[in-house]
């Protein structure tokens, strides 16, 4: 035993048992503690805190693979699209697992980030833009691990890759003018009812496709003709009402007495009341022919808009009820109305417009 002050206070500091610990390193033992109080440390309190950090175990550090499942899965909530994870899992395994999927997220430099990008920076631009975004999440959530400093997929590597040009693409749509016609031919093909009923309800809305095969009874206010879709299924994060023309309601009835499973989808797919598959719109559109994409209706109605009503009149009301942001930041500060009743009686003449050809 070795007796001590530290801070005015006595200690007694075992120094082992003879003959496991010999005189030699028992006296070694006392000449460090007593080294350690005249630099005003406190050898108990530090044999103590060394016991306890002993006891711990030391996290290893994930390899990229590892951490890349370990985010998706973390992000999977927020996303409103299933296949956004699989689009995630899918695009990092083809591209970046092989080359940096076994390493240590704390061993990858921007070499490695180079490795993964250069093959396919210019052959397929769009992919490696998703893949090194992908990538540099992946990297933020290891520095905030506290696994390495800095990011080495972040924004800097842009600098030393190919600038590439900026091309915007379109969604394939019909012009307005075609519209109803097409409506006409889905109606009399042999699809499924369930999609051609859900497909109509989504031109007359001017909904995304997402919001429609998920749409639930319980978002259906059959008295007050709304549809309301909820903030965590609309791409802006907000809730979202729908004024519900009279064609709407009519769909809304014949899709009621085609659900014999009575589920809360209000559009259920034939097998299993699950939702329907966001390949089924386009799927149907190519068997027809249809030059469009489902997403390519939403243009067609905001064109009829600007053409065929007073586009200075019904710009706010286009833009509510495509669910845009209206105007700037300083402009949504103040116009906090969604234009609802213009809303209604602008969806009610679009209804009409695409009944007017066909009948």
């Amino acid at each position: 035993m070795q007796r001590i002050v530290v801070d005015g206070r006595r200690r007694d500091i075992g120094l082992g048992a003879y003959p496991v610990v010999s005189l030699a390193s028992a006296r070694s033992v006392a000449h460090d503690n007593r080294t350690a109080v005249a630099e005003g440390r406190d050898p108990v309190l530090e044999k103590r805190v060394t016991r306890e950090a002993s006891r711990q175990p030391t996290p290893s550090i994930p390899t990229f693979a590892e951490a890349c499942s370990h985010v998706i899965e973390l992000r999977r909530p927020t996303w409103s699209n299933a296949k956004h994870a699989d689009q995630w899992r899918n695009t990092l395994a083809t591209y970046a697992n092989p080359v940096i999927g076994s390493k240590p997220v704390d061993g990858i430099d921007s070499g490695d980030i180079l490795a993964v990008l250069t093959p396919i920076w210019t052959v397929n631009s769009e992919t490696a833009s998703r893949v090194r975004q992908r990538m540099e999440t992946i990297f933020d959530w290891a520095v905030a691990q506290r696994w390495r400093q800095d990011d080495p997929a972040g924004r800097s590597i842009l600098k030393v890759l190919p600038k590439l040009p900026k091309v915007k693409k379109h969604h394939l749509a019909l012009p307005y003018a075609e519209v109803p016609a097409a409506l006409e031919q889905v109606r009399e093909s042999t699809a499924d009812p369930v999609t051609k009923l859900s497909f109509e309800f989504l031109v007359l809305t001017a909904a995304r496709s997402s919001e429609v095969r998920l749409a639930e009874w319980a978002e259906i206010d059959w008295g007050s003709r709304t549809w309301t879709v909820p903030a965590l299924r609309m791409k802006a994060r907000r809730e979202h009402r729908v004024p519900l023309s009279s064609r709407c309601l009519d769909i809304l009835s014949q899709a009621k007495e085609l659900d014999t499973q009575e589920g809360s989808l209000v559009f259920p797919a034939a097998r299993g009341g699950k939702a329907l598959s966001d390949m089924a719109y386009t799927v149907m559109l190519r068997r027809l022919g249809i030059s469009a994409v489902p997403h390519g209706f939403r243009s067609s109605f905001k064109n009829w808009c600007m053409e065929v009503r007073d586009p200075d009149a019904t710009w706010f009301p286009s833009e509510a009820a495509l669910a845009h942001n209206l105007g700037n930041s300083t402009e949504t500060a103040y116009a906090r109305s969604d234009l609802f009743e213009r809303h209604r009686g602008l969806m009610e003449e679009w209804a009409e417009f695409l009944a007017e050809d066909t009948e």
